[in-house]
This record gives C-alpha cells, structure tokens and sequence, in this order.
C-alpha cells in the first residue's frame, strides 16, 4: 500500500478585528490555534484511514461476489469451486488492467499490503484446516513414502526444468541462475491450492489424499534448501556452502521436534483444562493460538508459516477435544476458510496474470507446461508407484502435486528482486518474458490440476 505523505496544515492568518490583531488574550488565542492545528491532520487521517477501509469492502464485495458465482458456474459445470476463483481473479485483474479508471481500487491489488496480508490468512487458513482434517497417526504411518514422493517430485522437475533453460536460453554470465530459476520453480508443490482441490474432490482424507498433501509439506520443506541455494547463487554467484545447509537443517530438525513436544504433551492438557472452563468458543480461540504461535516459530527458524499452521491443526484434533466439539469446530474452520478467504486467495493467483506471454513466447510457455506436469507425474507419480500404489492411486498423486498457486510467485518475486532477468540478451524473448511465463505456470497449473485429478479420480 502506497503512503502519501501529507503537507503540513498552513499556518492560520490572524484576520483585522480579531483578538489577536486588537493585543488581546494572545496566549489563549495561540492555544486555540495550535488546537485547531493539531486537530486537523488528525481529521485527515481519520478521513484517510475511513477511505482506506471503504476501498477494502468494496474489494472484499467484488471478489466475493465474482468469486462465488464464478464458482457456482464451475460446479455446474461439473469442475471444483478453485477453477471458477482462479478464472473470476484472472478475469477481475484483465478488467482492472483494460480499464484502470473504471476500477482504481482494484488496479494495483497485488502490491496493496493489507490484501496481500488478508491473502497470507487465507494460505494459514487452509493449511490449519488441512491438518484439522487429517488423522495424524495414518500422516506419520506413511511418512517414509510420503518422503520418498516429495524427493522424486522434487528431483524430476529440477532436472527437467534445468534442462529446458539450458537448451533455450542464451549464454550470458546469469545463465546457469536462470536455468536452475526454472528448475526450482518447477519443483515446488503449493500445498494450499492442493488442500483446496483434495477438499472440493471429497479426497483429503482418503489415503491418496493423506500421501499428496504430506508429501506436499516435505515438499514445502525440502524447497527451503532449493531457495537458499537459488538465493545464493543469485546475490553471491555461487551456492551455499555445507555449513548453511547444516544450519537449515537443524533448524527444520528444531522446528519439528519442537512442534511435536508441544503437540504431544502440552495440547492434550490444554484440552483437558478447556474442558473445565466457561469462556465461549474457547476451543477455536485455542487452535487459532496454536496455529498462529506454530506460523511464528516455523518464520523465526527459516520456514514457511504454512508448515507451522499444517502441523498446529494436525497435533490439535480428536485428541485434543472431544468428538462434538472437534466436529463443530472443523465446521467453523471450513465455513471461515472455504466462504471467505480461500476465494479470496485462489482469486489473487489469477490477477497475476500476464496474456502478452502467450503471444511473445508460446512454444516456450508450451515447453515449461509440459515440463511442469511431466516431471511431476515421472518424478512423484513414479515414486509413488514404486512405494506400491497402483496405476491410478500414482497418477493421481503425480497430478496432485502439480499445482504451483502462490509458492511459485513468491519465488519469482525473489528472482525478479534479485534482478535475475535484467541481462544483457541482445533483447531475447524468452529471458524478457521468463517471469511471466513462470507466473503463467503457476496458474494455469492451478487450473488443469484439478480438472485432470477429477477425471483420474472417477476412472479409479
């Protein structure tokens, strides 16, 4: 959000005949004018803050109301909500875009602070969700082929993405940044957008479901090494030594040991103390304590506050609470989550959207999809298979693991920051247009995933 600093109120004129003209009470006639100074910048600000909130509810009206019924469309339609909300923000950003005049208050969205902080909630509400969700001991009795799923999503699409830089993009001194650029950001996994697809199929808690979205968070983890070792070839050209990895990994191994102390002892005590008290909705405060401190500590030790909001609602579930009121307050979350800010969230994606990338570089944008799903389905789905799923169950999980959403903007955000796509190319298409094109993949994966996960769903 853009702060306009204000002047300063011009200093008031003492009008002929007035007290202070006439050499009467001078001090209390500076008394009132520094009064009535003080108090006007105080209006302005009230009168600001007043307008900034009325420009957030008609942002809020907009993208809910689209939203919803660019969702209904879609479930007619016999797709999952995602696609009408991802297709509503794509078309509410190209209206924005085409005509700034008639819609100022959404042209611009993506860079206004506070929306982007309400999108953040929507990605803590849907991860605390998840783990609300999921059944805790059938998550760490797969851990090991859920790992395993992660490592070869991870791997395949690094390579692959690697590859196609290094056969398309021009030589010059950030060549190799940008090839493995392009390879991060096809081995990530958004693991909001893939809660939200499994959720809308009815798929979460199956089996299939428990292995995507928890390979999906080591997904999340293991991409944290891929960042710090992208970052650093980006500021110091050349990648981290053995001593940063070590760090990284002692404090992702902090975090869960941690986390799993907290979950283990102190959230089943909370619940029993909870039990004995009055305070209403107590519970849902409680969760919301758990998942904003877990959120906390995942940041102060290097991680993404998803994992952190994941792994608060996957300690604190029937455990914790008795059966009628986790039942109840699953129903809270799912009605915050799915009826406000995750259609929120999922439109963001779409406004990032970019169309002049279709045209300036198609057969590379063709290329970068294909590589994006392809490496997902050999790299995931392959590993899935050889863990023992069947041909169905490891598609569903290479496709399920395709969805890019916002954790690929926040690494093109990183890259474009770091300057990664200013070079001197002899102003070659695919380097101007690189960024676009990665944004254009994270969603239109967003959008095929879950149209391509309901058809192999059915078939299974």
């Amino acid at each position: 959000m853009i702060s306009v600093k204000r002047a300063a109120p011009a200093p008031r004129v003492p009008q002929a005949g007035s007290a202070v003209a006439r050499g009467g009470d001078k001090a209390a006639c500076r008394a009132a004018a520094r009064r009535s100074e003080s108090d006007l910048p105080r209006k302005k600000r009230a009168t600001g803050a007043w307008r900034g909130a009325m420009d957030l509810f008609y942002i809020l009206l907009v993208l809910l109301v689209v939203t919803r019924a660019f969702g209904e469309l879609a479930e007619r339609l016999s797709q999952p909500a995602l696609v009408g909300e991802l297709i509503a923000g794509i078309a509410l950003g190209a209206a924005a875009a085409g005509f700034p005049s008639t819609f100022p208050a959404l042209n611009g969205l993506p860079d206004n602070e506070v929306f982007v902080t309400i999108t953040d909630l929507g990605m803590f509400f849907l991860m605390l969700f998840a783990g609300v969700e999921m059944q805790p001991e059938k998550v760490f009795e797969r851990s090991a082929a859920s790992l395993t799923v992660a490592i070869g999503g991870m791997l395949v699409p690094l390579g692959l993405g690697a590859a196609l830089g290094w056969a398309f993009l021009p030589e010059s001194p950030l060549r190799l940044t940008q090839c493995l650029f392009i390879g991060v950001a096809l081995a990530i996994t958004a693991v909001p957008a893939t809660v939200r697809i499994l959720t809308d199929l009815g798929q979460l808690d199956s089996p299939v479901g428990q292995i995507i979205v928890s390979a999906a968070v080591f997904d999340d983890i293991l991409s944290l090494v891929l960042l710090a070792w992208l970052t650093g070839m980006m500021g110091n050209g050349e990648a981290p030594g053995l001593a940063e990895f070590a760090l990284l990994s002692g404090k992702v191994a902090l975090f869960l040991v941690l986390t799993a102390a907290i979950g283990i002892f102190v959230f089943p005590w909370g619940g029993r103390v909870m039990h004995n008290l009055r305070i209403h909705e107590l519970e849902i405060s409680a969760m919301l304590t758990g998942g904003f401190a877990f959120s906390l500590i995942a940041e102060a030790l290097g991680l993404h506050f998803i994992v952190g909001a994941f792994l608060a609602g996957l300690y604190f579930g029937r455990g914790t609470i008795d059966e009628e009121t986790y039942e109840r307050i699953r129903n809270t979350l799912s009605a915050v989550t799915f009826g406000f800010l995750a259609p929120i969230f999922f439109a963001s994606i779409g406004f990032q959207v970019e169309f002049s990338v279709f045209v300036a570089v198609p057969w590379f944008l063709s290329l970068l999809l294909l590589s994006a799903f392809a490496g997902k389905l050999l790299g995931a789905g392959g590993a899935a298979r050889a863990c023992g799923f069947a041909a169905n169950e490891s598609a569903a999980i290479g496709v399920g693991m395709s969805p890019r959403g916002a954790v690929e903007l926040v690494i093109a955000g990183i890259a474009l920051e770091a300057g990664l796509f200013a070079t001197d190319a002899g102003g070659n298409l695919i380097v101007a247009n690189l960024f676009s094109a990665v944004v254009m993949i994270s969603v239109l994966t967003t959008v095929i995933s879950p149209m391509i996960l309901k058809w192999v769903f059915a078939r299974s």
